[in-house]
């Protein structure tokens, strides 16, 4: 009887460890409310290509390149920035990079230059200060294609369901290369790992052809979402974002269709831009904050967030965040109970450097009506 006892025991422990390890890295909604905050401020001059990833401790790790890899951090929620670090020149940013909730340690990934290329991956194990290269052992897809990581939003770490643990990323194939004659054989995909890093499978392709640069965001209750760029013009409605779920911890996604409320980089010309996404750590809901261009004009400017409230099936409020020239963009959230909490990310590209805008969701709820549902009363209180 004691024997049995003390395994009973065990086992409570156990699970509620595992449910408390799960939940830690959300909270409640106060945070992300109050008195609208939003502040701007420069974190690197010149090249291009933006990620953003808030570590476990809350710091913010901004990474930019494509001549360098670059990486600057803040520990103060976004108010200052450290010295820059250039971990790979050359350096091309593959996008995606990942905290590893599980560990703490942060994956970045850089290739030598515009894809397919050479790829690298460094791991960070204390906060981002340091980075060290770890061997690259991503499976060819289905398709028997070996998947390439630019230029996409920062990765997350499953936190809900049978696939919790589990680290992914958006990933593409170029068909051999970027040019617009194998754009209809383009398409994006993902790549995930169960091993904390030491090994990637990756998905099935996302099920339309001609896209690339994504983003994924897991909602409360395990499924996926995934928001992605189209690039090829012959397809139908090619100025609008493309969206599809998964059920199976990012392995397939289905039901994709088009977002006609969120546009796709300028909508002159049907070629796209990469956007952001992210879903703010609040428990039992599903607020998604997306950020791409908003204008009709023949230059990339006038970078906007829009908002949603259940998982991306509306999207009824947006505000303009930067009027002047802006293009790819990259989205996290703060952290519960560090000096990121309360905190939206946003690390764009402006006129010849990288801009970090930071604001909470009152901002946003600021903003004007999509006339694409409404905002809840939940939110509103």
């Amino acid at each position: 009887m004691p024997i049995r006892i003390t395994l009973s025991l065990l086992v409570l422990f156990v699970l509620s460890t595992s449910i408390l390890a799960g939940n830690k890295f959300e909270g409640p909604l106060k945070p992300f409310v109050g008195k609208a905050r939003f502040a701007k401020s420069t974190v690197f001059k010149g090249e291009r290509f933006p990620n953003i990833l808030v570590t476990t401790k809350g710091t913010l790790v901004a990474t930019y390149g494509n001549k360098r890899f670059r990486v600057r951090r803040s520990e103060d929620g976004g108010k200052t920035w450290g010295k820059e670090m250039v971990i790979a020149q050359p350096g091309f940013q593959g996008g995606g990079g990942i905290v590893d909730e599980n560990t703490g340690d942060l994956f970045v990934f850089v290739e030598e230059k515009h894809p397919p290329a050479k790829l690298t991956i460094f791991r960070s194990s204390d906060d981002g200060k340091t980075w060290k290269s770890v061997p690259v052992n991503i499976a060819k897809d289905s398709r028997g294609n070996e998947l390439s990581m630019h230029m996409n939003d920062a990765g997350i770490t499953l936190r809900h369901g049978k696939h919790a643990g589990r680290i992914i990323r958006p990933a593409r194939d170029y068909a051999g290369k970027n040019e617009s004659a194998r754009w209809p054989k383009h398409y994006t995909s993902a790549i995930y790992s169960d091993d904390h890093g030491k090994t990637w499978k990756p998905s099935e392709p996302f099920p339309e052809m001609g896209t690339g640069e994504a983003c994924i965001a897991e909602l409360s209750d395990g499924t996926l979402y995934y928001n992605s760029r189209v690039h090829w013009p012959e397809v139908k409605t090619p100025t609008r974002r493309r969206e599809a779920w998964s059920t199976d911890g990012g392995h397939t996604w289905k039901d994709w269709k088009i977002i006609g409320v969120l546009p796709d980089g300028r909508q002159d010309r049907a070629y796209g831009c990469m956007g952001g996404l992210t879903r703010l750590p609040v428990d039992g809901r599903d607020i998604l904050v997306f950020s791409n261009l908003d204008t009709s004009n023949k230059t990339r400017e006038r970078i906007t967030v829009w908002g949603s409230f259940d998982g991306g099936k509306s999207w009824p409020i947006k505000r303009l965040v930067d009027a002047g020239p802006s293009a790819y963009s990259s989205m996290n959230s703060g952290r519960p109970g560090t000096p990121s909490e309360g905190w939206i990310y946003l690390h764009y590209e402006a006129k010849g450097q990288s801009t970090l805008a930071r604001f909470n969701l009152t901002w946003l709820l600021a903003g004007e009506s999509t006339g694409n549902g409404k905002v809840p009363n939940w939110v509103k209180k």
